[in-house]
């Protein structure tokens, strides 16, 4: 019998193993993974350096903990180069190897900005483990680092930065820390939060260049000024992995599209997480994954299912400012109605009829977060 495949060792792809193996245990999984195929949390990652903890404390378990555990054959360090629907197969390291079906779980790449100057090429982004231990590694003996983006992880990245005692710089072309998805009232709290624990913010410009020089690193802003810096770490967005998937055939559009039951348009072959647009959506955060991997599992075990997102509340880890943000579904009518009070901000997101669809809360207003879950019209 041909292995359920899947490609992706992050936490879609073994939170989904680790569903299907609760309802079949003995059809034979193999999965493949470019890196080493250890476990961690990728959330871990933005929120590790004040508590001290190196990329080898975060992994929990090996790669031959996790084939134990889920009775599958791990192969880590692979290069799979292609996918071949028709046949049912993929090439990885260049021999094909068959599947019963095929699972996507490959995640996103962060987008990388076209600097010019001669460190361009020392920009660092934090996408995984590996990722992190190099980042930890240049800090060793730094102290400066200027983050470009004031989006969700730049900001966790910023609060774990200064508590764990380094200067931080944000760059960001827009007016307000997390604009996307906050009130301008809960943005203005996390802003000054953050600025009192000593983040220097620099809106309405962007990196352009980046130069050594002889005592570190010097960034230069489309407003002309400079920033010094030891290390810089890209944190404005990721981008679904989709390569291989699209020069398979397979429809691609933002992420790879699914259906309800995670297939993508070629018979099965499916794909969930970060490299996933399900219902037209790619949602780079823990509650979808989860939702679509214990759906996958479902109908990869001969049930009946359909993806159905319930409300989905994402806590952002600033300690600096406590935040939910349950935002509403990009281009939705509405207006934010937003209380300010001593223990934080309220806000509100209606319709003209007064439906709640979103709400961001701060401070000890976190707590009514599943109060205001209940309230949501899906």
């Amino acid at each position: 019998m041909n292995p359920l495949i899947i490609i992706g060792t992050g936490l879609a792809g073994y939170t989904l193993a680790r569903e299907w193996r609760k309802l079949d245990a003995t059809t034979p999984l193999h999965i493949f993974t470019a890196d080493d195929g250890g476990f961690y949390s990728k959330p871990m990652l933005s929120n590790a350096f004040a508590g001290g903890k190196s990329a080898a404390q975060l992994a929990t378990k090996t790669a031959t903990q996790m084939a134990q555990e889920l009775n599958a054959k791990i192969s880590a360090h692979s290069e799979i180069s292609a996918i071949h629907p028709e046949r049912h197969s993929i090439t990885v390291n260049g021999q094909e190897i068959a599947y019963s079906r095929l699972v996507l779980a490959q995640g996103a790449d962060p987008i990388r900005l076209p600097l010019q100057g001669d460190a361009a090429d020392a920009v660092m982004s934090v996408n995984d483990l590996d990722d992190y231990a190099r980042f930890r590694q240049s800090l060793e003996g730094k102290q400066r680092v200027a983050i470009l983006g004031a989006g969700l992880i730049g900001c966790e990245f910023a609060n774990d930065l200064l508590a764990g005692g380094y200067e931080v710089d944000i760059i960001d072309p827009g007016s307000r820390p997390l604009s996307s998805l906050l009130p301008a009232e809960a943005s203005a709290q996390l802003q000054d939060a953050l600025s009192k624990l000593g983040v220097r913010w620099h809106f309405g410009t962007k990196a352009e260049k980046l130069d050594r020089m002889e005592n570190g690193l010097r960034l230069t802003l489309s407003d002309s000024s400079t920033i010094d810096a030891d290390v810089v770490l890209s944190a404005i967005g990721l981008r679904a992995r989709t390569a291989l998937a699209s020069a398979a055939g397979i429809d691609v559009k933002r992420g790879i599209v699914v259906d309800n039951q995670l297939q993508s348009s070629a018979e099965g072959v499916y794909a969930i997480g970060d490299c996933a647009e399900a219902q037209g959506k790619v949602l780079p955060f823990v509650m979808p994954l989860m939702q679509q991997a214990r759906t996958l599992a479902k109908v990869l075990a001969g049930t009946v299912a359909e993806l159905a997102y319930p409300v989905m509340p994402v806590v952002v880890k600033t300690p600096a400012c406590p935040l939910v943000v349950c935002p509403p579904a990009p281009g939705t009518s509405g207006t934010w109605l937003v209380e300010q009070t001593e223990q934080g901000v309220r806000g509100r997101f209606v319709d003209g009829d007064g439906n709640l669809l979103g709400f961001a809360l701060t401070g000890t207003h976190t707590a009514e977060k599943n109060a205001l879950a209940q309230q949501i019209a899906l």
